[in-house]
């Protein structure tokens, strides 16, 4: 902006003599004053840190690194700026944050809601310039991004044990990514202990009869992951109005308010995109409460055809421990019957064979569990081929063990429940 531009923009500017001077040298101070420079990057710990201090981290480095980029440097707070800008309301471009996952199982956990929490919170105070806030829902629930500018993607990826750091037990990931443009910005990590970690899955996750990592959750996964300068998933961005939907509508199952969140879910089916594991998870589970069994049976159908389709078919079905027999709550059991009969009737009315596999949880020795999850495996074939005998020859039982463990923990508990899951692999009859 030329001095003469900025001094007919401010004609309240009455100044003479000594006065005059002296705002002229304010003036060309303000114009002439190079914008600080971007902040170092951060340096990363060189060991795993407590959950709170990586996330803390992680969104710092985030910053440090969108800070070189024009949009993202600090707002000046010249005195031309002031004055330009007393009689106008700042609109500031918007950061919209997805709620994070875990990787390795597509749930939202404790951890993970906390992991949103501090990450909102400190997001904002870093970048003052921009309104930072969850990924809206509007009203009529048919489209969530009309001016935000910006996304910042999160994932939490268990990592176990082992290499040089034994403490290494997660790893956050965030990418801030444009929306006009589909390229990631930043991306930044960091390692946390399970200090201050809680892996416990929300209600919605405890409750789901499936396993919920869909295309669209492998697409949140690749984006916050993916290297600056690198495409984000077009897939996962072109969902993101589903994926607010879905998120509000495990809020609100959450928090109990069943009638709330089966709207939602119609909302959400009822889209081009809506065709998805977590949104018939939604509907099952929704209907279930309110005890509207017929369409809850319906919306499980849904989620077998789905897998059928996909190939990725992972239930629930948990197991007594070192047994083949279901656990006797029916709170938890109650509905197997129910899933029995229509995995058989979907699987008997389509053309494919299928592999069963069984899965265990980390307790006992490899070759017991190998044992047992083969005894499991065995014990759905049987089930399902007396509730349509013409599936007869077309089920195959293989034993997992706990080779593909997903928790890993050991509990046998509800907290490491999805290893005790049993899978239905599509292969071909021949």
């Amino acid at each position: 902006m030329s001095m003469t531009s900025v001094l007919s923009r401010i004609p309240a500017l009455k100044l003479s003599g000594l006065g005059w001077l002296t705002g002229l040298s304010l003036l060309l101070v303000a114009c002439a004053a190079p914008p600080p420079p971007p902040p170092p990057r951060v340096e990363a710990p060189t060991n795993a840190v407590a959950f709170d201090a990586a996330i803390d981290f992680a969104v710092d480095d985030l910053l440090s690194q969108a800070q070189r980029l024009p949009d993202f440097k600090p707002p000046e707070k010249s005195l031309v700026e002031s004055m330009l800008q007393k009689d106008k309301p700042v609109v500031r471009s918007k950061i919209v944050v997805d709620a994070s996952l875990d990787s390795q199982t597509g749930q939202q956990t404790a951890g993970t809601r906390f992991l949103d929490s501090r990450l909102l919170q400190r997001a904002k105070a870093k970048f003052p310039q921009f309104e930072v806030l969850p990924i809206p829902v509007s009203a009529q629930s048919t489209k969530v991004l009309s001016d935000e500018r910006y996304l910042l993607a999160a994932t939490l990826s268990p990592l176990g044990q082992g290499g040089n750091d034994t403490q290494a037990r997660y790893r956050i990931n965030l990418s801030l990514t444009d929306l006009r443009s589909g390229f990631v910005l930043a991306q930044a990590g960091a390692n946390a202990t399970a200090t201050g970690m809680d892996a416990t899955p929300t209600a919605f996750f405890q409750d789901s009869p499936s396993l919920a990592r869909d295309r669209i959750v492998e697409g949140q996964i690749r984006t916050s992951q993916a290297k600056t300068g690198a495409e984000a998933d077009p897939i996962y961005l072109s969902s993101l109005t589903v994926s607010a939907l879905i998120s509000e509508g495990v809020r609100l199952y959450d928090a109990g308010q069943f009638e709330e969140s089966l709207r939602v879910y119609e909302a959400a089916v009822a889209r081009s995109d809506g065709k998805q594991l977590r949104v018939f998870n939604g509907l099952y589970l929704s209907n279930k409460q309110l005890n509207r069994n017929e369409a809850a049976e319906h919306a499980f159908g849904q989620i077998v055809a789905l897998g059928l389709s996909t190939n990725s078919l992972a239930f629930k079905f948990l197991f007594k421990p070192a047994s083949t027999d279901f656990l006797a709550d029916p709170k938890i059991s109650g509905p197997y019957e129910m899933w029995l009969r229509v995995l058989a009737k979907e699987i008997a009315g389509s053309s494919h064979c299928v592999t069963i596999l069984g899965h265990s949880s980390k307790t006992g020795s490899e070759q017991v569990n190998e044992r047992l999850s083969l005894a499991r495996a065995t014990t759905m074939q049987r089930k399902l081929e007396t509730a349509a005998p013409a599936l007869t020859g077309r089920l195959q039982p293989l034993g997992m063990g706990f080779r593909e463990n997903l928790i890993g923990t050991g509990t046998d508990d509800l907290r490491d429940a999805l290893d005790r899951r049993v899978e239905f692999r599509v292969r071909s009859c021949s």
